[in-house]
This record gives C-alpha cells, structure tokens and sequence, in this order.
C-alpha cells in the first residue's frame, strides 16, 4: 500500500483535497472559526481559537487529513479525514469533515464524498461515517450521497460520551 494512502491530494472539477501540513492553521481556523459550523456537533466551541487548536492537532496527528481547497480561488473551505483503517475487515472512517456555511447544501460536500470515496475504494471495501445523533444536517448530507444507515451507538470523545448514528457505503454503491 503506498505511503500517501491515508493523505492523498485529489483533485475534483471545483475542489482540491491535500494533505494538512501546520502551515494551514491560520486560513483552516478562518474557515473554521464560525460559530454555526458547529452547532450540530458534540464540540460545539470548536470556532474557539483553544479549542480548534486541539482538533487541528489532532488532525496532524491522525496522519489522514486533508484540507478542502476552492479551486478557482485557492479558499479553504474546510477539511476532511480518513481514520480508523482495518485492513482485516478492508473498513475505513471518513469524518471530521466540516464545510464554510457558503458552500452548505451545494454540490461541495458531494463532491469531497465523491473523490474520498473513489480513493478508499481502491483499499477498502466498507467505509463508515460517524455522525452524533444531534446533527442533523450532517445526517441529511450522508443520506443524500447514497450512504446507508446502519446502527446507533455511544461513542466516547474527549471523555464525553454522545450518541451516534453509523451510515457506510460499500465498494460499488458509490
């Protein structure tokens, strides 16, 4: 398996993904530092500089990230990630994705599920997203690429546990 499987760049008609580097900090938190793009998920203060820090961290550390650039303007709209690989199982997690209000409920999230997808389906072949119960935009856009919901479970992060809802796709349902 290459190297940049988990951080690979892909590039789509309006949005390039590339591997997060700590260069991005500053243009990822202006994305990220709207109140509202966090109001569905567990860490609703997550546009706090402190806090967005952590995440970013955490992102870095993951070794899966990716950022979400605008193609014809070079913006970052956000960032996405791959976790918890199985090669046993051929399973992978996409989350911790998060958009710029601006491009909410346009073809942006599409996209970025369209070039994760086609990618991890190369390696595996079940990827899972993990979205929080209360978030239900996220659960609209999961339901809107095809995704396929499957169980609820609690789910402890940050020692607080929430409940979640598990949408998967399997290779050629993409």
């Amino acid at each position: 398996m290459q190297n940049n499987f988990l951080q690979p760049t892909l590039k789509g008609e309006s949005v390039t993904l590339i591997p997060l580097e700590l260069s991005h900090f500053e243009k990822l938190y202006q994305a990220a530092s709207d109140p509202l793009i966090w109001a569905g998920h567990p860490s609703k203060d997550r546009y706090k500089k402190d806090v967005f820090t952590n995440l970013f961290e955490d992102s870095m550390d993951s070794k899966g990230a990716m950022v979400i650039i605008e193609n014809s303007s070079g913006r970052f709209l956000g960032s996405t990630r791959f976790y918890n690989y199985d090669e046993a199982k051929s399973e992978l997690c996409v989350g911790y994705t998060f958009l710029i209000r601006e491009v909410w409920g346009g073809k942006t999230n599409r996209e970025v599920k369209t070039l994760v997808l086609q990618h991890a389906f190369q390696y595996v072949s079940t990827v899972w997203f993990h979205v929080d119960k209360s978030n239900l935009r996220s659960q609209a856009a999961m339901k809107k690429i095809g995704a396929t919901l499957s169980h609820e479970e609690d789910v402890e992060f940050n020692g607080q546990v929430s409940r979640y809802v598990f949408f998967k796709m399997e290779k050629g349902e993409e």
